[in-house]
């Protein structure tokens, strides 16, 4: 067999049956974007074990089959996901309730004020204890980057904690001072 056998041997496959596997697939499907991530884990095995793919109509059920199992193993996932979205929603309901709440309001709805970079800087820095080299390898970008932005969002968050009249005595007396500046 030739290099371009095989891939001559799945385009007849995929031609000859993809309308048939598609419409087995979406009648099973709970959605389409399901549907199209089963069809395609499909075609992904069928391309893996070629050599298992039996000729002719027998193609088709073999298809089938493969589906089958693509929809089951899919819908397993999804369980499995929707069991750990409950778990860890419970546990973060926990977490929230002993640590959010004794956070101020103020400081709460300032920092959700922020743009969604500005937030996740601060919580690299905040929440994960990272330092500016390993910020700038999450960002993917310098260190001398890292460190202008991460600089630029905590004036941003003195800014909207000043416009909020917070208490900032908590956040120490240089955030203090960043927010009488910046006001």
């Amino acid at each position: 067999m030739g290099p371009a056998e095989p891939r001559r041997r799945f385009e007849e496959i995929y031609t000859e049956h993809y309308a048939a596997v598609s419409s087995y697939v979406r009648r099973r499907a709970e959605d389409p974007d399901d549907a199209a991530d089963v069809l395609a884990e499909t075609f992904t095995t069928t391309w893996r074990r070629l050599a298992d793919v039996p000729n002719g109509e027998e193609a088709r059920l073999w298809l089938y089959g493969v589906a089958r199992r693509t929809l089951a193993n899919h819908r397993r996932g999804q369980s499995r996901r929707a069991a750990l979205t409950v778990r860890l929603r419970e546990e973060l309901a926990d977490w929230t309730g002993t640590v959010v709440n004794t956070a101020s309001d103020a400081a709460r709805e300032a920092f959700a004020r922020l743009s969604g970079d500005d937030r996740e800087l601060l919580s690299l820095v905040g929440w994960e204890g990272l330092d500016t080299p390993q910020i700038a390898k999450v960002l993917g970008c310098s260190s001398t980057a890292a460190r202008q932005r991460l600089h630029r969002a905590r004036k941003r968050l003195a800014v909207e904690l000043a416009r909020a009249d917070a208490d900032l005595t908590t956040y120490g007396p240089r955030a203090v001072n960043l927010a009488k500046e910046n006001a």
